[in-house]
């Protein structure tokens, strides 16, 4: 059977759960992909840290040209997290005949055209299912099955720590800034928080998005966007009255030629389908104009459910690796 050998640059909690999706589903990944796939060297500082996976230490290396160079290694995960040096990992990958998997939103919106541009040139894969909506298959659908679409309208709850703020709120009239202190205390807020309350992260996934749905290149900077962080108890209990809910959306919509996009805090009636997303859970409804409306929904974030996400493009990319190797 034949291997196909991986690069994983980070082991932090992603790239942990990316590592033990591949380790206790290697059964179920090797029969379906009818490859032997193996993460074979890893780019990681902290090699002494206690991760619930079983590694090597002649895995771990301290030089990505060690990856970048090494001519068995055929896709490369970038896991590290921010804009840089990450984008210049993917692109030298790229540059070295190398497809790349991702799961960072941040240097995906920040360099999209640039990474599909250097993908292209260099006739590798580069996919990033796991950037936006965590192991929801949200871009997959938008770019296969629903590619024969026109899109109207994407509506998305796609930050698990301002939702789980805000139902926290709604549910048992909290104040901001004690559920904040819980969802710290929880895991899941950063202990800076701010490019979540803030709605910074919500812009990197719309910018992602509405380049899939609308062929649309928006820098998530130059997307209008309002966090959470001034809500109040009243604001939630006039929501209340008017018959809705307060969620954290990106939107984008439609209209002849032109698009209109925004992250904010809007008011949802009771009964929209996204209404009723609760806690750390995340939604994307999605409106076509031949299939009509759609929502995805699910774990948008977490070790197990974005390993689960850059598994599966792993897998895809390895599937066409091999079938073009049989047919040379």
């Amino acid at each position: 059977m034949k291997t196909i050998k991986v690069g994983l640059l980070g082991l932090g909690n992603i790239g942990a759960g990316t590592y033990k999706t591949l380790e206790m589903n290697k059964d179920q990944i090797t029969a379906s992909a009818g490859l032997n796939i193996e993460i074979t060297k890893i780019l990681e500082k902290d090699v002494n840290r206690k991760r619930d996976i079983t590694t090597l230490p002649e895995q771990f290396t301290q030089d990505p040209d060690e990856i970048f160079n090494d001519p068995e290694i055929s896709i490369v995960i970038e896991l590290l997290g921010g804009i840089e040096p990450a984008t210049t990992f993917m692109l030298t990958a790229m540059k070295k005949g190398k497809s790349v998997v991702t799961a960072n939103k941040a240097a995906v919106a920040a360099n999209f055209d640039k990474l599909m541009a250097t993908a292209k040139e260099n006739d590798v894969l580069f996919r990033f299912e796991a950037s936006v909506g965590g192991g929801i298959p949200i871009l997959n659908a938008l770019t296969t099955v629903l590619q024969a679409n026109q899109f109207e309208e994407i509506l998305g709850i796609v930050n698990g720590t301002t939702n789980y703020i805000l139902t926290q709120m709604t549910e048992y009239g909290l104040d901001y800034g004690d559920v904040l202190k819980v969802a710290q205390e929880k895991g899941f807020a950063e202990a800076d928080p701010t490019a979540d309350v803030e709605g910074i992260d919500v812009a990197n996934k719309l910018s992602i998005l509405m380049s899939l749905a609308f062929g649309l290149s928006v820098a998530p900077k130059d997307i209008p966007t309002e966090g959470i962080s001034k809500i109040t108890k009243s604001d939630i209990e006039a929501a209340k009255a008017e018959g809705c809910k307060i969620k954290l959306l990106a939107t984008a919509r439609k209209t002849g030629d032109k698009v209109e996009y925004s992250v904010k805090p809007t008011k949802l009636p009771f009964d929209h389908p996204l209404a009723g997303v609760s806690n750390e859970f995340n939604a994307i409804f999605v409106k076509g104009n031949a299939v009509n409306e759609l929502m995805f929904y699910g774990k948008g974030a977490g070790p197990l459910p974005t390993g689960s996400a850059v598994m599966g493009d792993v897998m895809e990319i390895a599937k066409v690796i091999a079938f073009c190797d049989e047919c040379k």
